[in-house]
């Protein structure tokens, strides 16, 4: 059994085509004083830890080296031929394979990988579906996933939480792999005959290259909210990141919420045709002219019941997570599926007067029985995640609602202030714990998060508790029958980043024990 800290496997395809290396480097423009003859190539990779024998190595700069300097690593576990620089070129020694020179391999890489995988946009590839936005992303592939294996559809899925491949669960390394692995990922569901590929797509991926050469049959868009601004400038520079999706080169039909004016603007700046979805309930202005509208129905502990309105037609389904914002994306990935082809007829049969049966890993998570109070394991990390999950328990709770959160280290500092702050506001009881700290002082971060609580609410009840285990236990020991807690920021992830080591950790189960050391019910 795979240690759950340790970091997952890079996939590639079992039966890769060898491609010339000559036609690699025609492919590329690349020059090259190599005799490249009778070389052939079977995938590429940026990282000499994952690289297989018989593939190329592409050497970038990164922060601190350059990649150029493993080369000879490279080299000893079976790279053919590296890819790289004129500054890399000059670093590689003598190494009995080719090295190949091009302008940026960083940015030339989604198009390498597309090109040795077979990947690209004139590909046969069965439709795929990407989804973007701050908050939302995984929730929709994986409502989308849900619905397309009621159709009997057999799918690939690259997630925040997870990959799967025709059945297959292999846990998630970034939001949006490396655009080898992107490639390899789908290649390898290709070859699994899968027959719909839903992807997360974040604005990084975007602005690194990692879904270059890739064309989406249907786009999504969710939200845009405060996060990632140790990456962009400002959020006018965040927004035009998501927005470079909804160009002809990346996708080739858009469904856009339009429930805030970042949506609006997406849906304005998008050059392929669009499709627009609308939740009054939650619109910062519900006036706001949409294809398609989510009234809600009803909100309960176990789900949110909404209709779904428009062009072809009207239908009543419940998403089995609490809250507005889940029938928004629920709402989403129906009409991303009507866009990409699937019948209204057949989704109707499925979903209309019956729940969504899907598995949102880590999304608003209820660890607790039918008695007692009830715990929510979320993996929210942004403000507005914070305030659109308190809402949603604050909705079906008759009681209090304590929340238990923390800040990721070496992450947007910007936001933690303001995540204490949307904290204490929507809470009754506040306790403040680690996340995962990584290089920092985990008490300077949850010093910047009570900081925040207090200037946005100075009579606030904080807590400042660690490690996590003690404030969950906190947490249950202040709440009773009717009562809630709800735990932001684990989720699906089974371990702690502290000082570059990932240490085993399991919320959910360190929930559950505070529960039953309480004597509360938990579900077996």
């Amino acid at each position: 059994m795979q240690n759950p800290a340790a970091p997952p496997p890079v996939l590639r395809p079992s039966h890769p085509h060898a491609v010339p290396l000559q036609a690699v480097a025609d492919h590329l423009g690349a020059t090259t004083a190599d005799d490249l003859a009778g070389v052939s190539v079977r995938g590429a990779t940026l990282a000499t830890a994952d690289l297989r024998e018989g593939e190329l190595f592409v050497a970038v700069r990164g922060v601190h080296r350059h990649g150029a300097e493993f080369a000879p690593d490279a080299v000893a576990k079976g790279a053919v031929a590296i890819v790289t620089d004129a500054d890399g070129a000059a670093l590689v020694p003598a190494l009995g394979v080719p090295v190949l020179v091009v302008d940026d391999p960083r940015a030339r890489l989604g198009g390498l990988s597309a090109f040795v995988y077979g990947t690209g946009a004139d590909a046969d590839l069965p439709p795929l579906l990407a989804v973007t936005g701050t908050n939302g992303k995984t929730s929709v592939t994986h409502l989308m996933e849900g619905m397309l294996h009621g159709l009997g559809v057999t799918t690939g899925l690259s997630s925040t939480a997870e990959r799967h491949i025709a059945g297959e669960v292999i846990p998630s390394r970034l939001t949006t792999p490396e655009a080898s692995e992107m490639h390899a990922l789908i290649a390898l569901m290709r070859e699994r005959d899968v027959d719909a590929i839903l992807v997360e797509v974040s604005a990084q991926a975007l602005t690194r290259h990692r879904v270059d050469g890739l064309v989406f049959d249907v786009a999504g868009f969710t939200n845009l909210s405060h996060d990632h601004l140790d990456d962009y400038a400002d959020m006018a520079e965040y927004l035009a990141a998501k927005a470079a999706l909804f160009a002809p080169e990346r996708a080739r039909r858009a469904v856009v919420c339009v429930d805030q004016p970042a949506g609006v603007a997406i849906a304005e700046r998008a050059e392929i045709p669009v499709t627009t979805v609308l939740t009054p309930a939650i619109a910062e202005d519900p006036t706001v002219d949409a294809d398609w509208r989510v009234d809600l129905v009803d909100e309960a502990p176990d789900g949110t019941t909404f209709t779904l309105s428009g062009p072809a037609g009207s239908l009543t389904t419940t998403v089995p997570v609490i809250g507005p914002h889940m029938a928004s994306n629920a709402a989403l990935a129906i009409v991303m599926l009507l866009e990409a082809g699937w019948e209204w007829a057949g989704l109707t049969a499925l979903i209309d007067g019956r729940r969504i049966e899907a598995h949102l890993p880590g999304r608003i998570q209820r660890l607790s029985g039918d008695g007692g109070p009830a715990l929510y394991l979320d993996f929210g990390h942004s403000p507005d995640a914070f305030a659109k999950t308190l809402d949603a328990v604050r909705r079906v709770t008759p009681g209090r609602v304590v929340m238990v959160c923390g800040a990721n280290g070496d992450r947007d500092t910007t936001k933690r202030a303001d995540m204490g702050a949307v904290a204490a506001l929507g809470s009754d009881i506040l306790v403040v714990t680690d996340q995962h700290p990584r290089s920092e002082d985990p008490a300077d971060i949850r010093r910047a998060l009570i900081d925040g609580a207090r200037a946005a609410r100075p009579d606030a009840v904080i807590h400042d508790v660690t490690p996590p285990e003690e404030a969950i236990a906190t947490a249950v020991s202040l709440v009773g029958e009717g009562d809630a807690i709800l735990w932001a920021g684990p989720g699906h992830q089974h371990y702690r980043e502290i000082r570059g080591v990932r240490t085993p950790f399991d919320a959910a189960a360190a929930a559950r024990a505070a529960l039953r050391r309480a004597g509360w019910p938990v579900p077996a």
